[in-house]
């Protein structure tokens, strides 16, 4: 473990559990604001009182004592929602990403994902049984001769997944989800997308890029949250009510583990109701219109070419090194924003990077602020 640590610190790499910064916030997955919405605060304790609950934790897991009736009410209005048959509620975006790709391909089957994948993903599929291969990021191409070399479909009973993100976490960007739905339609694969940072910036009302584009018919199971826009804390797994009854049954990360505590789940559910409200359409487009100013005042300083190409909430300024990036990252920190420096091995070496995460309560000031800020630091220190 010494060892490990140490090279660590000498790669500049060390993660510790620093206080909170009273700055600015460019860091945050609170796209929304939701998160510090007394709104929603309030409606959750208002909810739990009209139900009668007083009970400070689930007690147990889902399948044992854990399973008390707000999580029926909340799956019920992500189905509605989301437009699919069924949802199932995990503790978090980890245990669900882990518990489905960890259960659902089989021996004999293939995965093939996007080489920038989430974490909780790739190792959901190491703990399974299928091969697996990446493909270059969001590269059709790739994917297709990548099908056609490493899969062999020599029973009707192999299945292929195909797994992305409608939006990435890191870079912010956005595969071509028409194109590769068609793709696997024609082929008869199974698309899985990963909405973790898509939800409640994209689509009608927040709901999605999948739900943007029509495509919730096509798509095999898609993952959301709700730590990010929805201020909450869990995630979800949509599709059919087949799919939902196998996750019951087989997947480890749901079975083996204690259920959110009631005023989580009142919390979600409040959530929802406020996103759908006037109050939460308008901030989802005060967010779409903050992300067009970041875009423009990006172009007015002079810093496209930092920046990789994104629609979405997660801007991120890749600057090689992880010494150069953290010695930008606390100088913009110490002029009061707080922007996050994201180190290797998190990101491929030499794609280091400031990640800016956007949200609906900065204002243009603050963003105008931030990229000057940037832009001298850059012409200071390269």
């Amino acid at each position: 473990m010494k060892a490990k640590l140490l090279k660590r610190k000498e790669d500049s790499y060390i993660r510790n559990l620093a206080e909170p910064l009273d700055l600015v916030d460019f860091t945050s997955n609170d796209y929304l604001g939701f998160a510090r919405n007394k709104t929603i605060f309030s409606n959750a304790f208002e909810l739990l009182k009209e139900r009668g609950v007083t009970s400070n934790g689930a007690t147990g897991s889902r399948l044992l004592s854990g399973n008390h009736g707000l999580y029926m009410k909340l799956e019920e209005i992500l189905a509605e929602f989301h437009e699919v048959s069924s949802a199932l509620v995990f503790g978090s975006g980890y245990d669900a990403n882990v518990g489905f790709f960890s259960s659902v391909p089989q021996r004999g089957d293939f995965v093939f994902f996007d080489e920038l994948i989430h974490a909780s993903i790739r190792d959901g599929i190491k703990m399974g049984n299928a091969k697996s291969y990446k493909f270059k990021h969001n590269d059709l191409e790739d994917l297709r001769d990548r099908c056609l070399s490493k899969s062999n479909r020599s029973t009707d009973e192999t299945e292929i997944y195909i797994v992305t993100e409608s939006v990435f976490s890191m870079d912010g960007d956005s595969p071509d989800l028409r194109k590769l739905s068609s793709f696997c339609i024609q082929n008869g694969f199974n698309l899985i997308v990963d909405e973790a940072h898509a939800i409640g910036v994209f689509g009608e009302m927040g709901k999605g890029k999948v739900d943007e584009l029509g495509l919730q018919k096509e798509i095999f199971a898609r993952m959301i949250t709700f730590g990010k826009a929805l201020g909450c804390h869990g995630a979800a797994i949509l599709g059919s009510s087949e799919l939902k009854s196998y996750l019951v049954n087989f997947a480890r990360s749901f079975i083996y583990t204690t259920a959110l505590t009631p005023h989580s789940v009142a919390t979600i559910i409040e959530a929802y109701h406020y996103l759908i409200s006037p109050k939460g359409v308008n901030s989802t487009q005060k967010l779409r219109e903050n992300i067009d100013y970041f875009k423009d005042r990006v172009h007015v300083n002079g810093l496209d070419s930092f920046f990789v190409p994104s629609h979405s909430a997660i801007q991120s300024c890749i600057l090689p090194g992880n010494q150069h990036v953290g010695s930008i990252a606390k100088n913009i920190q110490h002029t009061g924003f707080d922007v996050k420096p994201i180190f290797s091995p998190t990101v491929p070496k030499g794609r280091e990077r400031l990640r800016f995460c956007l949200h609906s309560f900065n204002t243009k000031t603050e963003i105008e602020k931030s990229l000057e800020i940037l832009s001298h630091n850059l012409n200071v220190y390269g």
